[in-house]
């Protein structure tokens, strides 16, 4: 599909044939369409990194047709450093671009001091969205979370403040990420009640972990909602990062909060494993582990985070083997069960 592009942008000009590869999914029984693979700035995005590199990596993402970027107001660090440093970017490149692009944003962790900076409140939502759109110099997102449930306010002012914020016009749509399966269903109805548009939830999922497979999928699927995926990979288990041993400079190497050795050396009989399958493909333990996740119906995209344009372009490659046989399912089945 050729593309006249009437930008005449100073910053980067797209790919004209960035949409000619690409797998869209729909999102539920949305209108929206979302890339197979999206781009998350959860890591690499914030002013401890390299701007330049992460200009280097939306540019890629474009090109390749990811048109959904994933932020949220604590991602950095420090604290709302990736969505500052996307707004430089979006300013410098994509401003002609914007009804190309689908953007997230969330909040519920963290953000600030005091008792309005954490969870689900109405004043802590509408606060920080306003702030996250300062930051990234838009008038709005396309899509909203709120990012964790809060067991102390009532789901009722959460999902009441989502309803707002979308009738104010700061978003077109809203989501929830790393809600269980029954609050899930309490908050589709009462969304659906309030006339909102609510199309995703954002969830864990993995090989290695696969809450989600237990009731939540088939919530989804009832309440017409797609799942969007965010730690595919486990953090970098489901990678050839580790086959050789545990490197100094890896997550896993330095003890992170995320991801340590030990959980490395408990699974790593199974990443072996993984990986001899992934080959007998024709594809890297990654990619196999992002179409693993993409054969759910419910599934309309993938997150992944990128370190560099050429690791994206290794994890956009997934797209090329999507399907699988039956006795390999079975197979990967017996290795991670």
């Amino acid at each position: 599909m050729k593309i006249y592009n009437k930008s005449r942008a100073k910053g980067h000009v797209a790919n004209e044939n960035r949409y000619d590869s690409m797998t869209y999914k729909r999102t539920g029984r949305s209108g929206v369409l979302l890339p197979a693979i999206s781009l998350g700035l959860w890591h690499n995005f914030g002013f401890v990194d390299a701007i330049k590199n992460g200009r280097d990596i939306l540019r890629t993402a474009f090109d390749l047709g990811i048109t959904h970027i994933d932020l949220a107001n604590n991602y950095g660090p420090p604290p709302g450093s990736a969505e500052e440093n996307f707004g430089t970017i979006f300013k410098q490149d994509f401003k002609p671009y914007r009804d190309e692009l689908f953007i997230a944003t969330k909040a519920g962790y963290v953000m600030w001091s005091g008792p309005y900076g954490d969870f689900g409140s109405r004043k802590y939502l509408i606060s920080s969205l306003d702030q996250s759109l300062k930051r990234m110099g838009l008038d709005y997102v396309d899509i909203f979370y709120h990012h964790r449930p809060d067991p102390d306010t009532p789901l009722e002012e959460t999902m009441g403040a989502l309803a707002d914020i979308v009738r104010q016009g700061k978003a077109l749509y809203v989501g929830i990420s790393n809600y269980g399966s029954e609050d899930t269903q309490k908050a589709a109805k009462l969304l659906k009640e309030l006339n909102v548009p609510f199309i995703l939830h954002q969830a864990r999922y993995s090989m290695f972990d696969r809450w989600v497979e237990d009731g939540l999928l088939d919530t989804l699927e009832n309440n017409g909602l797609g799942c969007i995926a965010f730690s595919p990979l486990a953090q970098g288990m489901l990678t050839d990062k580790y086959l050789k041993g545990i490197p100094k400079n890896s997550r896993a190497g330095n003890d992170s909060i995320f991801l340590n050795a030990e959980t490395v050396q408990s699974n790593i009989e199974k990443i072996h494993s993984l990986n001899t399958m992934a080959q007998r493909r024709g594809q890297k333990l990654s990619q196999m582990a992002i179409s693993w996740i993409l054969r759910q119906p419910q599934v309309a995209s993938v997150l992944v985070g990128a370190s560099s344009s050429n690791q994206l372009k290794e994890n956009v490659k997934a797209l090329d083997c999507l399907d699988f046989s039956e006795d390999e399912l079975k197979f990967i089945d017996g290795i991670i069960s």
